[in-house]
């Protein structure tokens, strides 16, 4: 089953040029997975008073256009599977045709396609369980599969630049640690492309939770199509990993 929500953008969500921030995209994208998982009945609310959170484990995000201020637009979102303790739930991103000659009927524009893979954490283990045999996720599975194929890290042996970034109160979330945006956010706030009028897609893995105030040092390494990042503890374990790929626009 597919399921779909409209937002409209607001000012405080686009950057200088007016586009949507990137980690404002991602909040979009993690605001609808738990709206749906509340509506199928397995969302934070349930999971919850069961001493278990959904986290984010992977996301692939490819955008051919990044709305801006006051665009509408629509997630369409659905399951494409709940295996080997991993949920696997894809989004195609749609802004309204701009055509004057519909009058007044809406037709939507695909704008960007998503594949995110979660997982069910234990909030007092921190640890990641397997629970898609409770029967409160019968029947949710829509089991069309996104062709968005990974794309795999590489560790950053000689970084271009390092930010550090020390978690504070506002980067927490409900769950005890750094929100899955917030990493993001630092990695653009240290070095971001320029990639307004051009393909975009972003890749971000989370390794390691970080918990109010860890230091994550910031490591990025400038390639032909991008930037490529790598967040490190003060143990050099690496909490986020993400990539910036941009390409020119071919439709």
């Amino acid at each position: 089953m597919k399921y779909n929500y409209e937002y409209e953008i607001k000012y405080q969500e686009v950057d200088g040029c007016k586009k949507l921030r990137l980690f404002n995209l991602e909040n979009y994208l993690l605001e609808v997975a738990g709206t749906v998982a509340d509506d199928l009945g397995f969302g934070i609310s349930v999971l919850h008073p069961m001493g278990l959170t959904w986290i984010l484990t992977r996301l692939s995000v490819e955008m051919y256009e990044m709305p801006t201020h006051c665009d509408k637009i629509r997630f369409e979102t659905w399951i494409e599977s709940n295996v080997h303790m991993l949920s696997t739930r894809d989004f195609r991103i749609y802004k309204p045709n701009p055509d004057p000659s519909l009058k007044g009927r809406e037709e939507w524009i695909l704008i960007g396609r998503c594949k995110s893979v979660w997982a069910v954490l234990d909030l007092n283990k921190r640890e990641i369980v397997n629970c898609f045999d409770n029967p409160i996720f019968e029947g949710s599975v829509d089991g069309e599969v996104l062709d968005l194929p990974r794309v795999r890290m590489t560790t950053i042996p000689e970084p271009t630049g390092s930010v550090p970034h020390t978690i504070v109160y506002s980067d927490i979330d409900y769950n005890g640690h750094c929100n899955s945006c917030r990493y993001l956010q630092a990695m653009t706030d240290a070095y971001l492309p320029d990639y307004y009028s051009k393909r975009v897609r972003l890749d971000i893995n989370y390794s390691k939770e970080a918990m109010l105030g860890e230091t994550l040092v910031t490591h990025y390494l400038l390639t032909e199509d991008g930037v490529q990042y790598q967040q490190r503890n003060e143990a050099g374990e690496t909490s986020c990993s993400a990539k910036i790929t941009i390409n020119e626009l071919t439709n």
